[in-house]
């Protein structure tokens, strides 16, 4: 129960009982799930529940694309599949901010995120240069994305196919189709950025790329790579294949 309290209590009260059992493991503490969530609810503790999200309106279509993955979130390599998807962010004195994050689906790594002042295809595009030059993906590389028209914009779409990128995407209004990118949002904002005001870009900014690049790829484990970090189970295949 010392344990539970004190991972609790370091992450500011937002991991549920999974999530806390799955990282006293790592700490060579082993209990059940439901015993975790009957140790939290004898504690009185429980993780804080996410905001309501924001809605917003799409501009109109340009192109779409068939869905390829059709629910189908599993890789048998990186660089195989890739999602994409924007999320609403805002600072202490309410201006809005938005984020482009994109997800390697065969470890639930997060390759790419940007921030920007505007909701376009210029970020959609920022994002996607971050991928490409950091994970160097062989041709035909598939990327999901929902209809919204940063993706299906001309500069967008003539971008993927530059560089040999597959577009994909969801079908209107089911968020199912992209539900990766729907869970990676909801843990960066239950997890970390709805306890947070930030004054400035340059802090929302560092922040995002603090829980992108430092806990969720390297410290948190995932319940889809068998508990181990993205980076574990990006090790692991680099071991396979040598």
């Amino acid at each position: 129960m010392n344990e539970i309290r004190e991972l609790y209590h370091n992450h500011a009260g937002t991991l549920g009982y999974r999530l806390i059992s799955d990282l006293l493991e790592r700490k060579k503490v082993y209990i059940s799930y439901p015993t975790t969530y009957k140790y939290m609810h004898e504690m009185g503790i429980q993780a804080t529940l996410q905001k309501k999200k924001l809605k917003y309106v799409k501009g109109l279509i340009h192109k779409t694309f068939d869905n390829l993955l059709e629910q189908d979130f599993s890789a048998t390599a990186p660089n195989e599949k890739w999602c994409t998807d924007f999320t609403y962010l805002e600072l202490s004195n309410g201006k809005k901010r938005y984020n482009c994050s994109i997800i390697d689906l065969y470890d639930r790594s997060v390759i790419a995120s940007k921030n920007s002042s505007f909701i376009d295809s210029k970020l959609a595009i920022e994002a996607l240069k971050m991928a490409i030059s950091s994970h160097k993906p062989a041709r035909g590389t598939i990327l999901h994305s929902d209809q919204g028209s940063q993706f299906s914009s001309v500069a967008f779409t003539e971008y993927c196919k530059e560089n040999k990128i597959i577009q994909s995407m969801s079908r209107a209004g089911c968020p199912y189709d992209n539900a990766v990118m729907e869970r990676y949002y909801n843990s960066m904002k239950n997890e970390f950025i709805n306890h947070y005001s930030f004054d400035t870009d340059e802090l929302l900014n560092e922040a995002i790329n603090d829980y992108a690049f430092v806990w969720y790829n390297y410290q948190r484990p995932h319940s889809y790579n068998n508990k181990l970090t993205p980076f574990e189970a990006r090790q692991a295949y680099t071991r396979q294949t040598i």
